[in-house]
């Protein structure tokens, strides 16, 4: 059995799987710091600097001596809030992801071509042998 195991993580698609899910977690930080630092601030100055990850719906009453604008406390009080804010970033996120991957795909597409067919001319098939061979026979 450990034999076995061994032979199965030995195989290359598993260890490039291993390689890719690190490497996606990486990237996902990087383009969650995209979207966080540089879109989203970009599209609140288009807003008149509303800060979007701060923005939300209080459901729920606020306890006393709690701010009624402080997301972050009132999330962490348990307070029933629709924090859209965070939901925009989240798809934005997710928007910028999945550009990047259509993009590499596209490009592995383009650089991993189909291998032409191979241009010499093909022999006769094999009805067309039979039958050679049939008038071969009746010949003689």
């Amino acid at each position: 059995m450990l034999g076995e195991f061994r032979q199965f993580i030995a195989r290359g698609n598993v260890m490039d799987l291993a390689v890719g899910v690190i490497i996606g977690g990486a990237f996902a930080t990087i383009t969650g710091s995209l979207t966080e630092d540089v879109i989203m601030p970009l599209v609140g100055a288009l807003f008149g600097g509303v800060d979007f990850s701060n923005r939300f719906i209080l459901l729920g009453s606020v306890p006393d001596g709690m701010s009624a604008t402080d997301y972050a406390a009132l999330k962490e009080a348990g307070v029933a809030m629709i924090g859209y804010g965070a939901f925009v970033t989240a798809v934005i996120n997710f928007l910028i992801l999945a550009f990047i991957i259509f993009l590499l795909v596209r490009w592995v597409n383009k650089v991993v071509r189909k291998p032409e067919a191979d241009a010499s001319p093909a022999g006769p098939s094999e009805v067309d042998l039979l039958t050679e061979i049939r008038d071969e026979l009746r010949r003689k």
